[in-house]
Parts: structure tokens; sequence; C-alpha cells
């Protein structure tokens, strides 16, 4: 697939997780890709991640609240992958109008901007599933009430409906993914403020236990970052995405305590002698709790093709050895037990 030769590509969070992996993608398919990221500590963007195509982009230092610098960086691109955001339920608890700016207003400004200076751009807007909030019913498919149960959640829906107004309104053309829990190589390791499980896989290379809060028996499904990517990639380049909201999944279903003996079976792969421990939920995040979560992803299935191709076992295991030979790149020391 090389529908992206000599295409000038926007990546907002580039230099984080998912864009950095998309940016290599892009990169690999010929395309021209710049990268924006504020590298403000708390995001998770991270230089290291990018170190294989460093010559191959061009990286600018930047905030997306600022709307001059969005303007100008927009100009000419053919497309937008929207990624950057605060992604920390707590921390949008906690300081709300952060999040807001963000996840919210700062949407609203980058739409401004395309509608303005590139009304021809496609963009593809990274969401969440955390729109749904406790289910009704699962799997969960786009039909589901959205109910968010944290501010994170509530901007992050101003933002994906602003993508989808803009569409509708003005004819920008712009689609939605819903992130189920992505991870793999270049996840934020230092804290939870992405995902819990690269806390988890710091826990086993540190030889600490892996913290499960609750009962463990809770379900989620997960993709690893490469099918992330190729459904962005299916998204930007498909007529029919224009103005959708697609749900991501796995097929594979598996309660936390489950997914921590299969971590732990992957440690043993090298050598790591790890253990877990079920702990009782802080006060703060048992409130914004969902309980039970996996996807219904039959619609990008059926419109896109799109199925997730790396299985849970094995992701982990491509997870595990990137962090066992670049931690020193994702946290400040190794301290192994």
């Amino acid at each position: 697939m090389y529908q992206y030769h000599n295409k000038q590509v926007l990546i907002t969070g580039g230099l984080g997780f998912i864009g950095s992996n998309l940016a290599c993608a892009l990169v690999h398919q010929g395309a021209v890709v710049t990268l924006v990221d504020s590298l403000i500590p708390q995001y998770g963007g991270n230089p290291f991640n990018v170190r294989d195509i460093r010559d191959k982009v061009n990286i600018n230092v930047c905030d997306v609240r600022d709307p001059f610098a969005m303007t100008y960086l927009l100009q000419g691109k053919d497309y937008l992958f929207n990624l950057a955001g605060q992604t920390s339920h707590i921390d949008s608890m906690s300081d709300p109008q952060t999040d807001l700016d963000i996840n919210a207003n700062a949407q609203l400004s980058i739409l401004e901007a395309c509608r303005k200076a590139n009304p021809d751009i496609k963009i593809v807007f990274a969401s969440t599933r955390q729109l749904y909030g406790r289910p009704d019913y699962l799997p969960v498919d786009e039909k589901h009430p959205v109910r968010p149960v944290d501010v994170n959640g509530i901007n992050k829906l101003a933002g994906e409906w602003y993508h989808l107004l803009y569409n509708n309104v003005y004819g920008i053309r712009a689609c939605a993914l819903r992130l189920t829990n992505t991870y793999g190589p270049g996840m934020r390791v230092k804290d939870a403020r992405q995902t819990f499980l690269g806390i988890w896989v710091r826990s086993m290379i540190e030889g600490k236990p892996i913290k499960i809060f609750g009962d463990g028996l809770q379900l989620r499904d997960f993709n690893y970052v490469d099918d992330c990517v190729n459904a962005m990639l299916l998204c930007a380049t498909s007529e029919v995405a224009n103005g959708k909201v697609y749900n991501l999944g796995s097929p594979e279903v598996i309660g936390l305590k489950v997914l921590a003996d299969m971590l732990l079976d992957v440690g043993c792969d090298f050598d790591l002698n790890g253990s877990y421990e079920l702990v009782s939920f802080p006060p703060e995040r048992k409130v914004i709790d969902i309980g039970d979560y996996y996807s219904n992803y039959s619609l990008i299935n059926k419109e896109l093709g799109w199925c997730p191709k790396v299985d849970l076992r094995d992701g982990l295991v491509k997870t595990m050895v990137y962090y066992i030979k670049h931690h020193s790149h994702y946290w400040d020391e190794l301290n192994v037990a």
C-alpha cells in the first residue's frame, strides 16, 4: 500500500506513542511527514520514538493550542492525523481547564484553521472508547449511548463532534476512531497517564509486583499499535469513512488477572520473575472506573476491511523486547530487584 507516496502529512502528537509509530509507517510509504509535538513532559512526546527516521521527517516543537503556528503548518497538507491530546483521566479531573483547552478548544481552533487555510485536507481524529462510559451492553458498538464518566471523556467527545460537524457542514473530510487500550513500543511507561499496561511492563522489568486495582476480573480488549496505525491509514484514504465514527477493538477479550498471568509468562521468556497483587482502587479512580469494556468493531471491518492482526501475547513479547533494550530512554533509572 503506497497511497501516501509524496503526500504531505501532518501528525499532531507526532513524537508520542501512536504518532511516532504512524510516522514510521508513512515514511516507509514515501510520505513527506511533518510532526508537531509540544514535548510537555506530562503528555508522552519522546524524540527517541523517531530515532530511526529522524532525518526523514520534519519536527516542529509547538503546542496545538497555538492557532497561528497550526494555521501555518496546515497549509499545503494532504492529510492531518490529529492525535495530540491530554489522555489522563485523573489529570482531567484535577485540572479540567487544561483538558478543555487541549481536547476541545484546540480541536475547534485546528478545524477553523483547516476551514480557512486548507479546506481540502483529510483528517483522522484519535478519539476514545472512554466516551461510552459504563457499558449498558457488551460488546459496545457505535450505537451505544455516550455517557462519559470524567472530564476527559466529555472534552474528547466535544473534539470528536467538532470534527464530524466540520465534515457535515463545511465539507472538510474528517472521521474519528474510538481507540481501545492501545499498547506497544513507544507507549508511556513512566506513569499511568497513557495506559496501565505501560506501568505493568515497567514493573516486570524492575522486578516489582504488578498492581491490579479491584478484583482483577474486569474485562478489556487491546490493540497492538501496528493494528491501530493500519486503521488510521485505511481511514485517511477512504471516502467511505468521511463523517464516520469507528470503534477499534479485538476478538481477544481478557480479564486483568489473566492478562497479568500472560505478562508474567512472557517475562519468564526473558528470565524476569514477576508477580502481581490485587489492591484497592484509589478513591479518585474508583469513581470513574467503567467496569468491563470491550468493543464491537464490525463496522470498520465491514466498511474498510480492518481487523487486528497481532494477537495479544505476540504483541506483549514485542513490547517487552523493546523496553528491555531501550528502557533508559523511557524512565529515569532502572531499579532491578
